[in-house]
């Protein structure tokens, strides 16, 4: 049963409803070593979610020339779907390895990119120091001056523009030669490639649900 709302009553003697100011919701502050433990965390259950290597990397019976250029459009963007993580790794593996002749460039860019990371990408609390709250306008202004900074100070830019756009080029090559058949991202996908019936068009004569066509 509702409860009435609070009542207030007025100098005139009349009664009316009272009328509660607008509730505010904030997360609960946590220490700086806090966020970043928890930051770290969710960077570790992003890099659980990679596909498996040998997936990735297939058998020759998966690999071909798509047939067209749509074709290749619609592996492009199942693949970069379904392998983004896998994806992710290999650019910055290879953006890592255009530094491997320069070790103290690869400290100090390696650096900022986990910052970048655990203070911008991943980062869910908000971040306080010295018991002042640092807003995210502030972190990302701060990470944007210190990355140019570190990369006028190790001039890496241009090794580091070869090594992304390697990476770039595997993953291209790769998204457009994987074959996606049989991979699957959501109901959505399934559906348009006739592994399950839409709920909207097809019902199960049994009593409700979703009918599902299994390929033979």
């Amino acid at each position: 049963m509702p409860f009435p709302p609070p009542t207030t009553t007025s100098s005139s003697g009349t009664v009316a409803p009272a009328t509660d100011s607008a509730s505010t919701y904030t997360t609960i502050p946590i220490s700086g070593s806090d966020v970043i433990s928890r930051s770290i965390q969710n960077l570790s259950a992003f890099l659980s979610r990679r596909r498996p290597w040998p997936e990735f990397l297939a058998t020759s019976s998966a690999i071909d020339v798509p047939s067209s250029m749509s074709d290749a459009g619609l592996r492009l963007r199942r693949n970069a779907n379904y392998f983004s993580v896998n994806y992710a790794i290999i650019i910055s593996a290879c953006a890592a390895v255009s530094l491997i002749g320069a070790p103290i460039e690869l400290i100090i860019i390696g650096s900022v990119y986990f910052m970048w990371l655990i203070l911008h990408f991943f980062r869910e609390d908000p971040l306080l120091i010295w018991g002042r709250h640092v807003s995210d306008r502030a972190i990302v202004v701060s990470l944007v001056l210190v990355s140019i900074a570190a990369i006028w100070f190790t001039g890496a830019l241009n090794n580091l523009w070869i090594g992304i756009g390697i990476g770039l080029l595997v993953g291209a090559i790769h998204g457009v030669l994987r074959n996606p058949e049989g991979i699957f991202l959501d109901e959505n996908d399934a559906v348009s490639n006739g592994l399950i019936a839409s709920k909207s068009t097809v019902s199960n004569p049994h009593g409700g649900g979703i009918s599902y066509n299994l390929p033979l």
